[in-house]
């Protein structure tokens, strides 16, 4: 999805997404033995092949400062949390400050495909439900604002196909060059809500915390902005994440190019 000029993309780890900012979207810069990333918070299931994944969330009232960019980025996702190139598809919305104003949009993404934008009015405290499921190769994502009624679905067959895991995730996206992409200040978006989070696997569908695969929660630690989900709920399916501001210490880079890697245009 592309914020005005960015290309700004919940997707996985250099995602690119699209609304009014321009800012794109890396897989997840994940230290693999702890859950710190310099992009994304929220959390992930691993352990087993994903065909599908859901969730709804609240859409963030982003604050903006007068003349500041920022930026944010709500999404599910299969894919991309291993951080090995392999691909991500992820759909959801944006929050973003473009000059002081606020900038509100939904995007799609299909690593290593640039994200592509919306059509579809997106308003603070809209609630919107997303989804994405893959079955022989054939990727459908749905997102639903459900309280207007839009809904926009699309199906494609994506160049690398990732579904070694499952997201629920709030992410700082990443401007990239030809060589390299940097993570974009984080917006200020307060607290995002998510619930009726499920994954399916080989034929079982389960929350977050389901014993079938692997859960773990991310912590964003970055130069720019931070942010920290909370415990899951008693059914495993709900949580928040909250913004922290820029003081947070910093993390190392991870080693590997994360996924997604690609040209900023």
């Amino acid at each position: 999805m592309r914020a005005g000029a960015l290309v700004v993309g919940a997707i996985a780890a250099v995602l690119a997404f699209t609304a009014s900012a321009g800012a794109a979207r890396p897989a997840p810069a994940l230290f693999h033995d702890s859950s710190t990333s310099t992009n994304w918070s929220g959390y992930a299931a691993s352990g087993t092949p994903f065909t599908d994944v859901k969730g709804t969330w609240v859409q963030p009232a982003v604050s903006c400062d007068a003349f500041d960019s920022t930026y944010s980025a709500f999404w599910v996702g299969l894919g991309g949390y291993a951080g090995n190139d392999s691909g991500l598809e992820q759909i959801g919305t944006e929050s973003d400050c473009q000059n002081g104003r606020a900038v509100y949009a939904a995007w799609y993404e299909l690593l290593p495909a640039a994200s592509l934008p919306i059509t579809m009015r997106v308003s603070a405290g809209d609630t919107m439900s997303a989804e994405v499921s893959v079955s022989s190769g054939l990727v459908t994502l749905t997102i639903t604002d459900v309280t207007t009624a839009a809904t926009f679905s699309t199906q494609a067959t994506p160049d690398q196909l990732d579904i070694s895991s499952a997201e629920w995730i709030a992410e700082a996206p990443s401007q990239c060059g030809r060589t390299s992409c940097k993570t974009l200040p984080l917006a200020d978006f307060g607290t995002a809500a998510f619930s009726s989070s499920s994954a399916t696997s080989n034929g079982h569908a389960g929350t977050i915390s389901d014993n079938a695969w692997t859960s773990t929660g991310i912590q964003l630690r970055g130069f720019f902005g931070s942010a920290v989900p909370s415990a899951l709920s008693t059914d495993g399916a709900s949580f928040s994440v909250a913004w922290q501001g820029a003081n947070a210490a910093p993390v190392a880079q991870p080693h590997h190019r994360p996924p997604g890697f690609r040209r900023n245009d």
